[in-house]
């Protein structure tokens, strides 16, 4: 990776004697928020800005399209903990950062996007590349704003990490036009932040707490739902110690992966959709669930009306309006989920539940790895399972949208948190490979799994280049079906089998790879899976395998969009009541 080692420099260890362009004090307020990562592509409205960078002790990654920027500095986000950044010029380059903002947004990622804007004097006059990017980005922004003048460029940069991390993160954009960029001024000193209308909740009022807690003494079946906050806040040391003390079993939430550790009795898996049966009839039979910084969204609710019919629920999230949103709430908790269970681990007791965790362990059933399906074909499942199993599970995951999501999701089973990194809310294809790309250059050691299916690696190919440029240890592994599996999945059980627009065609990905200079194998036997991930792990550095798997295996267990638990398909019984 070609990050250069230049001493950093703080700021307020250089006076400015004279004044200086805006581009450089764009610069120097990133320094002084921690900046160390760009990932962006230059155009002539952030020119200065560009012109300013080499200065500069930040990295700056080239990415090959400005999606990819913004869902590299979203993987870059998860993977460390830090704010990421993305940069881009106006119009076209600012539009295209749009999905990954918005993906953010969804998943309440900390990133500060930075676009360049057209000069002040002919915004409004469809200037050439004039987009209104903050209109555009209102709805699926935490915060933006355009600076209008070289003094607000210190205070508006700060304003915007503090808001892009605190709280609830998500990502907040500045909108620079070139004529501030091109105005000479000094550097503002960074200030204490007032703002009376952002007041996030961080400590949970006593008296919730104490309700909650009555309410966990109380219950029978009590069921853990942890989410993405669990990640966000830091609070898996906690978590173990509240389940642990209290018996009571952990489901997870797609982004709540790696929240919990997979391997630790009282974890049940994912719940949901394509959740677990055992974890998903838990949920069903619960008199108790309480939600920990999750939203309760519809891919894990299914049918509100039905979901969880014997409990209460007690919700506990930082951010108020999500509370109540979707189901009644017995004890709603406002904070931060951290300080939440600290204050729980309090004032609970140990409490038992062994009845309840035998019968959950009564329902268990594996999800099938056979190596082999129909014809011989490879199985996917068989991929993941190996993958994990060779890499110890301790690899960084990202993926794409679609089955191998699913599979992957299912089968890596983590442990450490930060190693899952996945499109939740907004369901974005194309996201694996760019957001592997960020959480290699945000954890240089780590080993890096993008798994993408052959639809949405067909996104951001282009971002195979940003790879090898930069040889990043990331491994792609795509899962090959010669469809838009889920979908195709969609059609088959609830559209007669009408294949609308779903066989998909892909290149020979190995000459692909070997063209972008990129190491590659492709596998087609269950004999060969071993080999070929043993291969890709045996050397630092870009990788790509292609996996051709079976064409129309399905996820399972999955309960259809709007139905509940009773609703649940599986492998083991296709339909019908438990």
């Amino acid at each position: 990776m070609a990050i250069e080692t230049k001493e950093r420099r703080t700021v307020e260890e250089e006076p400015q004697r004279e004044p200086q362009l805006g581009a450089h004090l764009v610069m120097q307020a990133l320094v002084r928020e921690g900046v160390e990562v760009i990932f962006g592509y230059p155009g002539g409205a952030i020119l200065p800005v560009y012109d300013a960078l080499p200065s500069y002790p930040i990295h700056h990654v080239l990415v090959r399209h400005e999606q990819s920027a913004a869902f590299a500095a979203d993987g870059y986000a998860r993977a460390t903990g830090k704010v990421g950044v993305c940069m881009a010029t106006s119009g076209p380059g600012a539009t295209n950062l749009v999905t990954g903002i918005a993906n953010a947004m969804m998943d309440s990622i900390p990133i500060v996007a930075i676009t360049g804007q057209v000069p002040q004097s002919v915004i409004g006059m469809d200037a050439f590349q004039e987009t209104d990017i903050t209109g555009i980005t209102l709805p699926i922004t935490k915060y933006n704003m355009v600076i209008r003048s070289v003094e607000e460029i210190g205070p508006a940069i700060q304003k915007a990490f503090y808001l892009a991390r605190s709280g609830r993160p998500g990502p907040v954009l500045i909108d620079i036009p070139k004529d501030v960029q091109l105005a000479k001024g000094y550097l503002a000193p960074r200030q204490e932040l007032h703002l009376p209308g952002y007041r996030p909740t961080i400590v949970p009022h006593r008296r919730q707490i104490r309700r909650a807690a009555e309410l966990i003494r109380q219950a029978e079946r009590p069921l853990i739902l942890a989410g993405h906050g669990i990640i966000i806040s830091g609070a898996t040391e906690e978590l173990v110690r509240f389940a642990e003390r209290t018996q009571i079993p952990v489901g997870l939430t797609l982004l709540g992966i790696s929240g919990f550790p997979a391997s630790h009795p009282l974890c049940l898996g994912m719940v949901g959709m394509h959740g677990l049966a055992h974890a998903n009839r838990a949920i069903h039979e619960a008199d108790l669930i309480i939600g920990i910084g999750m939203r309760f969204d519809d891919r894990v609710t299914g049918r509100p009306s039905e979901f969880a019919p014997h409990a209460k629920i007690i919700h506990i999230d930082i951010d108020p309006a999500e509370i109540g949103k979707v189901l009644k709430t017995e004890v709603p908790v406002v904070g931060d989920a951290r300080e939440a269970l600290r204050l729980l681990l309090e004032e609970l007791e140990p409490l038992e539940h062994d009845d309840w965790l035998s019968a959950i362990r009564s329902w268990y059933r594996p999800i099938r790895t056979e190596p082999s399906g129909p014809d011989g074909a490879l199985q996917p499942q068989y991929v993941i399972a190996r993958l994990h199993a060779l890499t110890e599970g301790k690899a960084i995951v990202t993926t794409d949208v679609g089955q191998h999501q699913m599979w992957t999701a299912q089968l890596y089973r983590c442990d450490i948190p930060k190693q899952w990194i996945s499109s939740g809310g907004l369901g974005a294809m194309g996201f694996g490979v760019p957001s592997a790309m960020g959480a290699a250059i945000g954890r240089p050691d780590a080993e890096v799994w993008a798994v993408v299916g052959d639809g949405g690696v067909q996104m951001t190919l282009n971002e195979f280049a940003t790879l090898v440029d930069e040889q990043l240890n990331v491994k792609v592994a795509i899962i090959n079906n010669g469809y838009l599996g889920m979908v195709r999945q969609w059609q088959q059980l609830f559209h007669n089998r009408n294949y609308s627009e779903t066989p998909i065609s892909s290149p020979d990905y190995v000459l692909l790879g070997q063209a972008y200079r990129m190491a590659a194998r492709r596998v087609t036997r269950p004999a060969e899976v071993d080999d070929a991930i043993n291969w890709a792990r045996s050397f630092r550095g870009p990788a790509l395998i292609e996996f051709v798997v079976n064409q129309e295996e399905n996820v399972f267990p999955m309960i259809p969009s709007g139905g509940s638990f009773r609703d649940m398909i599986d492998d083991y019984r296709i339909e019908g009541e438990w």
